[in-house]
């Protein structure tokens, strides 16, 4: 039967306007059933605590659980496959990490691209580096020890948690900037570098600032500065690297992530709502405790962020000559 050419018309009108309806309708009543969080890191620490606050917050407020899913491994690669290859409609989040923006460049075979895979939602998070050092530095403040170090090149350890890790790629973009020559110590791990460093075996660290405090409050070890823009309050009278080394800036930041393709009104709608509990004053103490600043914004901001992290890293990395283990 042929149809009337009005009638085609209406009819293909209608068939056109039905994926916008219904894609509206989607994020009007988002989520109908559970949603996972991949959090690409194992059980404990931080971690589980910036992970669990939030999505506490988004159950509460949105009606169905957020449940974390932890997926180790691989510096963060394996837990952020598994959300490249989910589906795109908002039901598997990603806890994106600053090793995301490392890894862009670190790892030379990716079954991903992260940039173009996954669709920024919003962050949560930044936390500084503090720079520490073995009292046995006859260094006190970080213009000292930059002098010391021009000194002695090559004579002072670096120790990080890794090649490719944060507190790496921190340190070589410090060794950059300052133009200072330390020996890198890579360790497997945060725990083991610190230990050494206790133990002199390594000079200098750059290292997440709330598990180092007890250090820093016992004379054990010397913080010279943080990485990060801004001072933080856990320690307001230590200055930060970029206080004397001009246009430095570390951190490491979480925030959510979803698989490109994800309707953009899911995107806002989960953006609005973690902004929202950024906001709220429980959960920007608790955040507070972690030694961090909240992070909100946009989700179009985490994007540009991200990219400029991605080019940054990139950068140092190849500057470096940074290899995996």
């Amino acid at each position: 039967m042929k149809l009337p050419r009005r009638k085609f018309l209406h009819l293909a009108a209608g068939a056109a306007a039905f994926p916008a309806v219904s894609h509206i309708a989607s994020a009007d009543t988002y989520p109908t059933r559970p949603v996972r969080w991949i959090v690409p890191f194992p059980p404990g620490g931080g971690t589980d605590i910036i992970s669990r606050l939030i999505s506490q917050w988004l159950s509460e407020r949105l009606g169905q659980a957020f449940v974390i899913e932890n997926r180790p491994g691989a510096a963060t690669n394996i837990g952020t496959e598994v959300v490249v290859k989910a589906p795109s409609d908002g039901y598997t989040l990603l806890l994106a990490f600053s090793s995301n923006a490392i890894n862009a460049t670190l790892y030379e075979k990716l079954n991903f691209n992260f940039l173009r895979d996954i669709a920024p939602v919003a962050g949560i998070i930044r936390l500084p580096l503090v720079m520490l050092a073995n009292p046995s530095v006859p260094a006190k403040t970080l213009p000292e020890f930059i002098t010391y170090a021009k000194a002695n090149p090559g004579k002072i350890n670096m120790a990080s948690g890794g090649n490719g890790t944060p507190s790496h790629v921190a340190g070589e973009l410090f060794k950059m900037m300052a133009g200072v020559n330390m020996v890198h110590v890579p360790y497997r791990g945060s725990a083991p570098a610190l230990t050494d460093l206790l133990g002199g075996q390594v000079q200098i660290f750059l290292v997440n600032l709330v598990p180092s405090l007890e250090y820093i409050r016992a004379g054990k070890l010397r913080a010279l500065a943080i990485t990060a823009a801004t001072r933080t309050e856990v320690l307001p009278d230590l200055p930060t690297v970029g206080e004397f080394v001009q246009g430095y800036e570390a951190s490491s930041w979480y925030g959510v992530g979803v698989p490109k393709g994800t309707p953009t009104d899911i995107i806002d709608k989960l953006n609005k709502e973690i902004n929202a509990g950024l906001a709220d004053p429980k959960i920007k103490a608790r955040l507070a405790d972690l030694g961090g600043t909240v992070f909100s914004g946009s989700s179009a901001d985490f994007g540009k962020f991200i990219a400029d992290e991605t080019k940054k890293w990139a950068m140092v990395i190849r500057a470096a000559n940074i290899k995996l283990q």
